[in-house]
């Protein structure tokens, strides 16, 4: 009889990541939203304006993968071109949420006291106002459109990264290492940097995914209310909007830019729930 050796789990992260599914789905269908949002930028089946009113409701083809819509435009292109607004708006959201957002909670963890409660007290009221609200008034001034509905959600999204940057850092600086540092003479913002940032930074890059997933159905929902991305820029909520007109005649139209909105937010989920427990 032969004794079966035990292999030890792989350790490393990139075998780890292998082997969680909810990473690996994650991974998949953000990496597909991510693809299709960069061919759009090289190419599309058909011209985004290709407007053939003649050809309009055309069914699924080998010319028309997805069919056309109700101006005989081309389905996939404008999915693909949608894509790729979504990336650009989750992405110049996320920026504006962590590049100030973050620096506001270290500041705010870093010196207490009522700069604490002031920056806390700022973001507590800033949250009262949501993305949509803020859309409508951004929108009375400069007009709707894919910028104004960035503008909104960033807004919205620094006090949200600055209350979980703060609350994450004030345990840090509880920790023996941050106060052997304040013991050597380091300053308040290098220990920030040196010490809390690199702690919290897995807290941080999971909420971000997140959050990312969050400003693409904000600005689908804002585009679909007519506030956000306007014609003929396509974008995934603009389509369900158009597509509402026409739901009896042609219901395929409002199911590939839900799906997509469905598929790459779902992504995005499952890659922050992945990366959570793989940089724990």
């Amino acid at each position: 009889m032969t004794a079966t050796t035990l292999q030890p789990p792989p350790r490393g992260f990139a075998a780890r990541a292998l082997r969680h599914p909810s990473f690996v789905a994650g991974a998949l269908l953000a990496g597909l939203f991510v693809l299709a949002a960069l061919l759009s930028l090289a190419w599309t089946p058909y011209p985004i304006a290709d407007i053939a009113v003649a050809n309009r409701f055309a069914p699924p083809s080998a010319a028309h993968w997805l069919g056309t819509d109700s101006l005989g435009r081309d389905i996939a292109s404008l999915l693909l071109a949608g894509a790729r607004n979504s990336l650009i708006a989750g992405v110049v959201v996320v920026a504006v949420g962590v590049l100030a957002g973050v620096p506001l909670g270290l500041w705010a963890a870093a010196r207490g006291g009522w700069v604490d409660d002031a920056l806390m007290r700022l973001a507590d009221f800033s949250l009262a106002f949501p993305a949509l609200l803020t859309a409508i008034l951004l929108t009375a001034v400069y007009g709707p459109g894919l910028l104004t509905s960035i503008l909104a959600v960033g807004l919205f999204n620094i006090p949200w990264f600055a209350r979980i940057t703060r609350s994450a850092a004030r345990s840090v600086w509880a920790r023996d290492y941050v106060l052997a540092a304040r013991a050597a003479g380091k300053g308040a913002w290098r220990i920030s940097t040196d010490h809390v940032l690199p702690n919290i930074a897995a807290l941080l890059i999971v909420q971000a995914t997140i959050q990312f997933a969050v400003a693409i159905l904000a600005e689908a929902a804002l585009s679909y209310l007519g506030l956000g991305t306007q014609p003929p820029d396509p974008s995934w909520g603009r389509m369900l909007a158009d597509a509402q007109q026409q739901v009896f005649q042609a219901p395929l139209l409002a199911v590939y830019p839900g799906l997509a909105i469905a598929a790459s937010v779902l992504g995005l989920n499952l890659l922050g729930d992945g990366l959570r427990d793989l940089l724990r």
